[in-house]
């Protein structure tokens, strides 16, 4: 089992960017798939994206991969969501996850979750 946090959201306008930070701590970083999901209100959680343990394998959510970028730093146990062009229905919660499944994007796949982090964007 792993314990994740994630950080970095906020308030943007519409245009706007954020970058959202998982840390990891517990069992070995490197060898999970980990993901981020996020879920608005009134609606279900939904996958964003997963990056591979070694960050060479990316799946992104085909509404979001040309503004959404995940990445990892194995060395700092820490992932990352790069968002762009933020448009107001990214308003979500957003959840980083990890699982032993190799880039699944099934979120009943992943064990760990995170507390979540608001992102919220003005229009």
């Amino acid at each position: 089992q792993v314990q994740l946090v994630e950080s970095g959201g906020g308030l943007v306008q519409a245009g706007g960017s954020l970058r959202l930070s998982c840390a990891v701590s517990g069992r070995t970083f490197s060898g999970y798939t980990m993901g981020w999901f996020r879920q608005a209100p009134g609606k279900e959680r939904e996958f964003v994206a997963a990056i591979s343990w070694t960050g060479g394998s990316t799946k992104h959510a085909d509404s979001m991969k040309a503004r959404f970028a995940i990445s990892r730093d194995n060395g700092k146990n820490t992932v990352y969501l790069q968002m762009d062009s933020l448009k107001p229905e990214d308003t979500a919660v957003y959840y980083c996850a990890a699982t032993n499944a190799y880039l699944s994007t099934d979120m009943n796949r992943f064990r760990s979750w995170g507390q979540g982090t608001q992102v919220t964007v003005s229009s």
